[in-house]
């Protein structure tokens, strides 16, 4: 029986040994838990920041087709005989002839 308390005896007597041993560096303990905070942190913001630049592209693409589909549509709408069409409406026609140029003396 007395090994035994002996044995419960140092398990305690390690206890308090670790305990002190925790303390004695505590300064060091808790800069690395600081440490392993900011690096949390960091691959928070990481994670953050490439959803956003994920989502920007998505905008970016649709950006571009919209721009392609304007400027497909402005290259069809100035083509000549597309302006003909259009000003047909309003009694306008292009003439056959060439164009006569007014100069004015000052």
């Amino acid at each position: 029986m007395a090994s035994r308390k002996k044995n419960i005896g140092n398990y305690f007597a390690f206890g308090d040994m670790s305990a002190l041993l925790v303390l004695k560096n505590l300064p060091f303990v808790l800069f690395l838990g600081f440490l392993t905070v900011i690096y949390i942190a960091n691959a928070h913001l990481a994670e953050k920041q490439i959803r956003e630049i994920q989502t920007l592209r998505k905008d970016v693409k649709e950006l571009k087709r919209e721009y392609n589909s304007l400027k497909s549509e402005i290259m069809f709408k100035s083509r000549l005989a597309e302006i003909e069409e259009q000003v047909k409406g309003i009694g306008l026609i292009k003439k056959a002839g060439r164009v006569k140029r007014i100069k004015v003396d000052n």
